[in-house]
């Protein structure tokens, strides 16, 4: 499988270094390279993408700027020519951090690090959680407090069973984010499936909420149920 990716990096010499590196590398699709973080945050508006690169240090919208503004982070390899941004780099749960000039070896380290984090969420054993934005500052929401999502709009909201959080983000992102117990039941409405308290016709109840099921979701839903 190969991951999306863009690189946001505003000095040319870097950015066309880092280009011919995810060019050539067999794992890596690259979807966009931006010289500015606000030209990014743009893109990201409408699309998703696996990864980014991201200089720590430009004009205007810095890269900790611009994950500021992301509703959902992705994987994230920091490149920057100094290391005093390591702790900040931590807050925002990045994957990788790699100081200027980049070196082949170790490009081809933070690709497999990816590389194998993906491959473990795909398979249900690495990610518990999701990381969202709440009053300016990302806060830890494990699988396991979530019982559904709705859609609003360009909104989603995630319901826990205390807790409501609104976020702007899309379904099919989220899709992409959760862990498997997670299932598409209607166009409007994830269900986290050990959640689910009882199902009757077209509709299935979680947490109190009476939740619809669409014809076309039902055949995975009962596909997916240890029925007797």
């Amino acid at each position: 499988m190969r991951l999306s990716c863009i690189i946001v990096e505003d000095e040319a010499m870097s950015r066309k270094a880092l280009q011919r590196l995810c060019e050539q590398h067999n794992s890596l699709h690259l979807l966009g390279v931006f010289d500015n973080a606000r030209s990014a945050l743009d893109y990201l508006a409408d699309q998703t993408v696996d990864l980014i690169w991201l200089d720590v240090e430009m004009p205007g919208l810095s890269g900790f700027d611009l994950l500021e503004q992301l509703p959902s982070i992705p994987y994230v390899i920091l490149t920057t020519g100094k290391i005093e941004y390591a702790f900040e780099a931590f807050q925002y749960n990045v994957t990788d951090y790699l100081k200027k000039p980049l070196t082949l070896p170790r490009f081809n380290l933070a690709v497999e690090k990816v590389l194998e984090l993906n491959a473990r969420s795909k398979t249900g054993d690495s990610r518990k959680e999701i990381y969202i934005k709440t009053d300016g500052r990302y806060i830890r929401l494990p699988f396991e407090n979530i019982t559904y999502i709705e859609n609003i709009g360009d909104y989603v909201k995630i319901f826990t069973a205390t807790q409501t959080h609104i976020v702007y983000t899309t379904m099919k992102y989220l899709e992409e984010k959760l862990g498997k117990q997670f299932l598409r039941v209607h166009r409007s409405y994830i269900v986290h499936l050990d959640k689910i308290v009882d199902i009757e016709d077209n509709t299935l109840v979680v947490n109190n909420k009476v939740i619809p099921i669409s014809r076309a979701n039902k055949p995975e839903l009962m596909n997916r149920l240890n029925l007797l």
